[in-house]
């Protein structure tokens, strides 16, 4: 699900423990999750833990950084990332899916849209709806043509990091998430205009 859609009016706290039942955690295993995620910045500029929260005034990009380190937080065995970080750039992306990979007991799933996140993975899982094959990103490189297809159609957005975080405070071109990149899913040729399905409203804001 794309997680930025999540972050709701009320102080960054409540965002941020929100998927933890029970007792809320101590605030500072909800600081080393901001950390973690990259989004500790993020949490001093908006005035710390107590800070109140607008979503319509937070990017695309600050919003999906609430949302990871909420999930970052959250007691689950599994994490599925989907679309999660694609309104960060490469580099907050790689940090991002690193702290989730590195955190015990948790295995991470991430639908890639970015070809250095599946070069990252232990596992990589191509479906074209008919046929699955499993590897790593250089053992499917040489027994699939169809990986090989979608590997070399992946964007791999570059440029200097906006923020300390990675964020781009509003998607411009060459960034996945800016309706002029791809995300490719499905069989040579299928491919889908990244983004929140369903949402047409401006990437940059609400």
């Amino acid at each position: 699900m794309p997680q930025e859609a999540y972050v709701f009016a009320g102080t960054l706290r409540d965002n941020l423990t929100y998927l933890c039942p029970g007792d809320p955690p101590p605030d500072p295993a909800v600081l080393d999750s901001a950390r973690a995620v990259g989004a500790y910045e993020l949490l001093l500029r908006l005035g710390g833990l107590d800070a109140a929260v607008t979503p319509g005034e937070l990017s695309a990009g600050e919003r999906q950084l609430v949302a990871l380190a909420r999930s970052h937080l959250a007691p689950v065995p599994d994490v599925l990332l989907d679309e999660a970080t694609c309104h960060l750039d490469p580099a907050a992306e790689a940090r991002a899916e690193r702290a989730f990979a590195e955190r015990a007991g948790t295995t991470l799933i991430v639908v890639a849209h970015r070809i250095s996140s599946a070069r990252r993975a232990d596992r990589v899982l191509v479906m074209d709806g008919t046929h699955a094959v499993c590897g790593t990103h250089d053992e499917l490189i040489r027994r699939s043509a169809l990986y090989r297809d979608l590997a070399g159609s992946w964007s791999e957005p570059a440029g200097a990091l906006r923020d300390a975080n990675g964020v781009h405070a509003v998607a411009g071109p060459g960034l996945a998430g800016d309706r002029g990149d791809v995300v490719a899913h499905g069989p040579v040729g299928q491919v889908q205009a990244a983004g929140d399905l369903g949402d047409a409203r401006p990437l940059g804001g609400e």
